[in-house]
């Protein structure tokens, strides 16, 4: 059975960087991912630094474009990586986006260090088609010191329905002296089913070896009507105070999925103010990457596509604003903070550990005429939970330094979480046809994946199958 090696992602639900290792001189890695939250060391910037040996990485395989996932990507390229970037061909028109603003936020602000990155990034992307093979040896030197083939690898990128571009990986990798086969999957981040936008993804016919998310293994989402009206009841109590509703989301992704959600909200509504109501997405990065969806409208799914032919659009609206230039976020704030005017605001970053929700969340917690709408994940250690777990308590947050009480509303809907849940997560299983003997559960809190183990062994022992499930007790886990 083939080892796998966790430089993140294994005992929480950020970094995720996954290595298999395929022989002593061959290996592959899933993903190169940010540290946030709870993840993240006291020293941020040695966690950053690839300290694994990077000489047996014959290829990067990239899931999706989320920080958590692609974070890490410039200090791999900086230690030295110079293989192929394998990724979905929406995948790779994102990634540049996502690394700029990596770089700048964490990396570089010099413009020409930044091209030189872009440009070496353009050159080692390799961008395959869904439910095609591709062969590592075609897009690499894959070869032991003696210069003689160790074996053969071949990875497969399926649709996970997470974000536009998400993938599922399969590995098969076939020793070159015994002839003996193995089946690898890494289910990157799984989408729900009925996500707007995206087709729900589909399991694969079956693998030896499992890696699995687990962040919702410990719960159910809400259905699309039940989460839609949650949606539009927490619209409408901001309304009726008098406030803005402010919505943390990650730029890609969430944010599309809101906006899809929201033009379908406006279409059915006869009330004026659903009508008049202002959507505001504040972010630069997200509106960039909003303009990038739209181009990518062959990967819709089949209801997107039909409201496109019916002259609609989901993403580009007449309530839809985009607000650009700082300045003009400071005036947005400051305007919406005084006057109350009935707003929705969309802004980065999802967990709101920075970026340009922030001074919303500054201006406006303290003033009960205005709503703090959760659609996401918020990881331990991040504001965004403090204020979720305490706003509805009366308590307060630490914004940079400072004491906020939370007197706004604090609304939290987990059916727009663009992750799976348990019945989806024990689905994707259920729906192989040959089911995984090891799987090992990744990205998800301790209870989130005890939880998923739990059900996954009943799952085995009622069908009589005998399954090992690796949790974090087990890892080999380098971080």
């Amino acid at each position: 059975m083939l080892d796998i090696i966790h430089h993140g992602g294994a005992t929480g639900v950020t970094g995720s960087c996954h290595q298999l290792l395929l022989n002593r001189h061959e290996s592959l890695l899933v993903d190169c991912g940010l540290f946030q939250g709870e993840d993240a060391a006291e020293n941020s910037f040695e966690q950053l630094q690839i300290e694994f040996d990077i000489s047996t990485v014959k290829a990067l395989v990239i899931t999706h474009v989320h920080i958590d996932h692609v974070g890490r990507l410039p200090y791999l390229l900086a230690a030295g990586f110079t293989g192929p970037i394998i990724c979905s061909i929406p995948t790779a028109k994102l990634l540049p986006l996502v690394i700029e603003d990596a770089l700048k936020i964490g990396f570089t602000r010099n413009g020409q260090l930044i091209e030189r990155f872009q440009e070496q990034l353009e050159k080692q992307i390799v961008s395959v088609p869904y439910g095609k093979w591709l062969s590592i040896s075609s897009v690499s030197d894959v070869s032991d010191h003696n210069g003689a083939s160790t074996g053969t690898t071949r990875v497969k990128l399926k649709r996970a329905g997470h974000i536009l571009g998400s993938s599922y990986v399969e590995v098969i990798y076939q020793d070159a002296k015994t002839g003996e086969k193995e089946r690898i999957v890494f289910s990157g981040d799984l989408g729900a089913p009925y996500a707007p936008l995206l087709p729900a993804p589909k399991s694969p016919y079956g693998c030896d070896q499992l890696v699995l998310e687990s962040t919702y293994g410990n719960r159910q989402h809400p259905d699309r009507r039940q989460r839609r009206a949650t949606l539009k009841a927490a619209v409408e109590q901001a309304l009726a105070n008098g406030g803005t509703v402010m919505v943390p989301a990650f730029s890609i992704g969430r944010t599309q999925e809101l906006l899809y959600e929201l033009e379908t909200i406006i279409h059915q509504a006869r009330s004026p103010q659903w009508q008049s109501l202002e959507i505001i997405v504040d972010s630069p990065l997200a509106a960039r990457f909003t303009k990038v969806y739209r181009e990518l409208k062959p990967y819709w799914d089949k209801e997107a596509q039909a409201r496109l032919r019916n002259g609609r659009h989901p993403l580009n609206f007449a309530n839809l604003y985009t607000v650009d230039s700082h300045a003009e976020h400071e005036q947005t704030v400051e305007y919406l903070a005084k006057t109350g005017r009935p707003a929705l605001v969309i802004a980065a970053s999802g967990m709101c550990t920075g970026g340009r929700i922030m001074n919303y969340l500054k201006a406006m917690l303290g003033d009960e005429r205005h709503q703090v709408l959760f659609v996401g994940y918020q990881g331990a250690g991040t504001p965004g939970r403090d204020i979720q777990q305490y706003g509805p308590q009366g308590g307060w947050v630490a914004i940079d330094g400072e004491r906020f009480d939370i007197k706004a509303g604090v609304t939290s809907i987990s059916g727009y979480s663009a992750h799976a849940d348990q019945k989806d997560l024990l689905n994707f299983v259920k729906r192989m046809r040959r089911w995984p003997h090891t799987i090992r559960l990744v990205h998800g809190e301790q209870t989130a994946r005890a939880a998923l183990e739990a059900e996954l062994e009943t799952l085995y022992h009622r069908k009589g199958k005998q399954v090992r499930v690796v949790s974090s007790e087990w890892w080999r886990e380098v971080g």
